[in-house]
């Protein structure tokens, strides 16, 4: 695994890759994986690329090759998750309802929460039935200011 971290519009971030993949997206407060070799490749450099020009509002979807590490739920969810288009959301029950689990609600909000790619699998678009922004690892100002960039594009 590779890491290369970068300051952004939303502070700082790190980007990690393994068989030209891109693995994990971390945030500020996150904790980092412990051994990994840091630097830069053309992978992390084109991700990079696309997270800022998404985060100016000049992109609103993402062309990587992602590889998120789940459960098999898990991995239900976050392809549902990326299906959700730019500038719109779906509640939790939503999500539980389209795989096919429609009790699954709350491991919903836990696959979100474990969502290694945040922004990339875009978790950020799921909020709570009564349309309240609830839980992101990113912080809700932050979740609050993906929604709001995307609804102006």
């Amino acid at each position: 695994m590779k890491l290369h971290i970068q300051t952004t519009l939303i502070g700082t971030v790190g980007i990690a890759e393994h068989n030209e993949c891109i693995t994990n997206l971390y945030f500020e407060q996150d904790s980092l994986p412990v051994g990994v070799e840091q630097g830069e490749t053309a992978l992390l450099h084109e991700a990079f690329r696309q997270l800022n020009w998404y985060l100016e509002g000049d992109l609103r979807t993402f062309s990587l090759p992602l590889a998120s590490a789940g459960t098999p739920f898990m991995q239900a969810v976050w392809q549902f998750l990326a299906t959700i288009p730019c500038g719109t959301t779906a509640s939790y029950r939503d999500v539980a309802v389209s795989i096919g689990n429609p009790r699954a609600v709350r491991a919903v909000g836990m696959a979100n929460h474990r969502n290694p790619l945040p922004i990339f699998i875009p978790c950020h678009r799921v909020i709570g039935s009564n349309g309240k922004l609830t839980g992101y690892r990113g912080g809700l100002v932050l979740k609050k200011m993906l929604l709001d960039l995307e609804r102006e594009v």
